[in-house]
């Protein structure tokens, strides 16, 4: 990274919304009062959310995230991440009578009842999504009967469908309606009949933050992401701003930031993934402090106000 003269002027335009959802906000919420309850360790199946400096303050509190369940003592307690799990992992928790605590997002959950629905009357499921992301893993694992999962449009014209009038899809909470569209479209083309959620049952965080990116990137010379390299979500929303044509980086640590990236008055947009925390936002922005004179703004944005019930064993902890 090239220090600059502090006398550099730099706009700085805050995305609104960003950062942490519901979900997230809960899943994090039940592993902390799990370990006030029943002290440490807690295990966590999966990483909790996709972001290093959640997973270790976590760690300094005494959670241990495992990607098997084989790793996890017997009788042990054991939270499942944010993306769900699969009915076998259920089963082998069952198994090794491990003390579990879901924190699998809510709307995950209705995907997964969607797809069961439709399932139970026969139809043929293809789910929209990015195959090896975990919340995909858990979807495939729980929903009965033939499952297709496909990503392009491709895809489309190559599946093989037993009825064509029997056929629903589901998608992806970390896909946004845009992302999802064409697909969908090049969906109704083949099979007209097919059947699929109501739009409004889309992640709204998902939806909001690309919103966001894209009211953002009109007004800004270059975007910086928040998030880790391994979230879907903070990656999409990079995406977005390249395709909207303006350089975009993502941002795991303020130590990432590059001020050869900015020109001398360069107005900078800055949103976080739905898996950071605004600690981490407000690291990067301390981090031009150090090099610039900053003209801080935040746009007008939908303001969210969604909160997911805990879980009745952990309620009465509830902060």
């Amino acid at each position: 990274m090239t220090n600059r003269n502090a006398n550099q002027a730099l706009g700085v335009v805050l995305a609104q919304p960003r950062g942490f959802c519901a979900g997230v906000e809960r899943a994090i919420q039940i592993v902390e009062l799990a370990l006030e309850k029943h002290g440490p360790p807690v295990y966590v199946k999966h990483e909790i959310v996709h972001n290093r400096r959640v997973l270790e303050s976590l760690r300094k509190k005494g959670a241990i995230f495992v990607e098997s369940i084989r790793d996890i003592p017997e009788g042990a307690v054991t939270v499942f991440s944010a993306h769900g799990v699969s009915m076998e992992i259920e089963q082998g928790a069952l198994e090794r009578d491990l003390k579990t605590l879901d924190a699998t997002c809510p709307l995950v959950t209705k995907v997964h009842k969607e797809g069961q629905k439709y399932s139970s009357r026969g139809y043929e499921i293809v789910l929209i999504g990015h195959a090896g992301h975990p919340e995909i893993e858990g979807t495939l694992g729980r929903i009965p009967g033939p499952v297709h999962l496909i990503s392009e449009i491709d895809d489309v014209d190559r599946l093989e469908i037993r009825d064509p009038e029997k056929v629903a899809y589901i998608t992806q909470t970390t896909l946004s309606v845009d992302d999802t569209k064409e697909v969908i479209a090049r969906l109704r083309e083949r099979f007209p009949k097919i059947a699929g959620p109501d739009l409004k049952n889309i992640c709204y965080a998902t939806q909001n933050r690309q919103g966001a990116v894209k009211a953002l990137a009109k007004q800004v010379d270059v975007l910086l992401v928040v998030g880790s390299r391994n979230s879907s979500n903070s990656n999409r929303l990079r995406e977005l701003g390249l395709e909207m044509g303006i350089p975009s980086y993502l941002v795991e640590d303020p130590l990432d930031v590059d001020f050869e990236w900015f020109g001398d008055g360069s107005r900078i947009g800055i949103t976080a993934g739905a898996s950071t925390p605004e600690e981490l936002v407000k690291d990067v922005i301390d981090k031009l402090k150090d090099c610039a004179r900053l003209d801080i703004v935040s746009l007008k944005g939908i303001q969210e106000s969604v909160r997911f019930s805990l879980p009745e064993s952990l309620a009465d902890l509830r902060r």
